[in-house]
């Protein structure tokens, strides 16, 4: 079977409303596709920064996948929440990127986005916090019913990846 070794890092989070960010990620594959070692979903720490920096997480991801096909090739997919002084958190933007398929290095960008909700859950978002969330997390990476959503921009999540490639030659794949 052809395998793909995904090593790196989450490396952190730009561009949202305020500070104290964290991420929850997760890989998603098709059903082709067979984790060999490693973790397919996590989370990071609560960084702390100061206002308008970038939040750091430094997040391992390391993954060793095989597959029987090209179909349901790996996406990555993000949940940014904040934490306020109470220990609350409220979400601040889903995101998702698909693994690159060229071998090498490569630093991605995420782009993020959050519900935005009909008029009284805005206005109770402004007043109680938090705010409108997918029911489920297939929502964040798939495009059915996606584009009924109303939604607004959020952030950028910044990963960077080393993919490694083995045994695609015998199937017939090039990964130029």
């Amino acid at each position: 079977m052809a395998e793909v070794h995904i090593i790196g890092e989450l490396t952190g989070g730009s561009g949202f409303a305020s500070s104290n960010l964290f991420c929850k990620w997760g890989m998603s594959v098709g059903p082709s596709w067979k984790v060999l070692e490693g973790i397919t979903e996590g989370q990071t720490q609560v960084d702390h920064p100061k206002d308008g920096m970038v939040a750091k997480w430094s997040h391992p991801i390391d993954v060793h996948l095989s597959c029987k096909g090209l179909q349901g090739w790996p996406k990555m997919y993000f949940q940014v929440f904040h934490e306020d002084i109470f220990g609350r958190h409220e979400l601040y933007g889903y995101g998702f990127c698909h693994v690159p398929t060229i071998p090498g290095m490569h630093s991605l960008e995420c782009v993020t986005w959050k519900p935005v909700g009909s008029f009284k859950d805005q206005f109770t978002a402004f007043f109680m916090g938090g705010g409108p969330e997918v029911m489920q997390e297939s929502l964040i990476y798939s495009s059915r019913d996606r584009q009924r959503l109303r939604t607004e921009a959020a952030g950028v999540v910044h990963i960077n990846i080393g993919l490694i490639t083995r045994n695609f030659e015998r199937f017939g794949v090039e990964m130029a």
